[in-house]
């Protein structure tokens, strides 16, 4: 009598134990993760200039911040710029007010 393998089927119910599946997706966010771009001084000072241009006339403003290796955006109008906690405090169109660190920040875009 020869041994048959049931191949992948006799690993179909490992996919069903929740912390298995929870592992699984977590390795795959693990891969889309990205180093934190490094900024240089120059960079900055742009992004200081574009967000006190921003706050002076009241436009709107689109910040693109690194948070735990994902590159996230955010949208709204400056609010007020806080040197001692070295952060940004926003309000989106919707009327809800967010902070955002400097430190996190790689991208600034002004929208007309």
């Amino acid at each position: 009598m020869a041994i048959r393998d049931r191949g992948k089927l006799k690993w179909l119910p490992a996919h069903f134990m929740p912390e298995h599946r929870s592992f699984l997706r977590e390795m795959q966010r693990d891969q889309l993760r990205k180093a934190k771009p490094l900024i240089d001084e120059y960079e900055l000072e742009d992004f200081e200039r574009r967000i006190c241009e921003a706050m002076e006339f009241n436009q709107r403003v689109v910040i693109s911040k690194w948070t735990d290796g994902f590159i996230i955006q955010e949208t709204g109008r400056v609010h007020y710029l806080d040197p001692i906690r070295k952060e940004i405090r926003m309000v989106s169109e919707d009327g809800t007010a967010f902070r955002i660190e400097f430190a996190d920040i790689t991208d600034v875009k002004i929208q007309e």
